[in-house]
């Protein structure tokens, strides 16, 4: 299972959280969000995957930070069209789409995307674009009939192990964690995502069997 920590900006801090052995760490790039990342960090991941978030940002802001801050992703978390990530796409770069979430699954647009993304990441409703520390009813995801892998977003806390552990789709590949790790924005509790990730990535018990999450 891929863990991916978003919104980091202190460079202690994603020097701690990458010793956890996360996967992937985001960092954003939307100015109204209380993580907003506004200057390069004094570090940066070597060994985590990193990934730039945006929202409704042009291609040539994209590009550019891409190129800053050596990114490995680029995530869209705004309203951009399919034509704009196969735009994003013809650069070489790896995508992630988000869709919000809300009381149904939007099978309709997010049919759209498919063949224009690498990934999916399915987030919670918010005016916020992402961030809001809520959850949505994961049971939607059953409604997922899609061939691109997706990450479980949206509210995870330290308190849904158990959840997450027992959510179970064919093409869910990973979570990501955010605000309700934090000591304030930006700012994750190490140990406390250390105590998640250990008991994530404990083996479960199937058909008698030990299956690695």
């Amino acid at each position: 299972m891929i863990i991916k920590v978003c919104g980091m900006r202190d460079a202690e801090n994603i020097r701690d959280i990458e010793k956890l052995g996360v996967d992937w760490m985001g960092f954003i790039f939307y100015p109204k969000s209380p993580r907003f990342v506004s200057e390069i960090p004094a570090y940066l991941p070597t060994r985590a995957k990193r990934v730039g978030v945006f929202v409704n940002e042009s291609i040539k802001n994209i590009l550019k930070t891409v190129k800053l801050f050596q990114l490995d992703f680029v995530q869209l978390h705004g309203d951009e069209s399919p034509e704009f990530c196969d735009e994003i796409g013809d650069n070489g770069l790896k995508i992630i789409k988000a869709f919000s979430i809300e009381n149904e699954f939007p099978s309709e647009k997010v049919n759209t995307y498919h063949g224009k993304c690498d990934y999916i990441l399915f987030d919670t409703r918010t005016n916020l674009h992402g961030g809001s520390g809520k959850k949505f009813n994961w049971d939607i995801l059953s409604d997922y009939r899609g061939e691109t892998p997706f990450l479980l977003s949206g509210g995870i806390s330290p308190d849904d192990i158990h959840a997450v552990k027992s959510f179970s789709h064919p093409k869910c590949i990973g979570i990501d964690i955010n605000s309700k790790f934090e000591i304030g924005p930006a700012l994750k509790d190490a140990e406390l995502v250390k105590q998640f990730i250990d008991k994530i990535r404990e083996p479960r018990l199937i058909d008698n069997r030990l299956v690695d999450n």
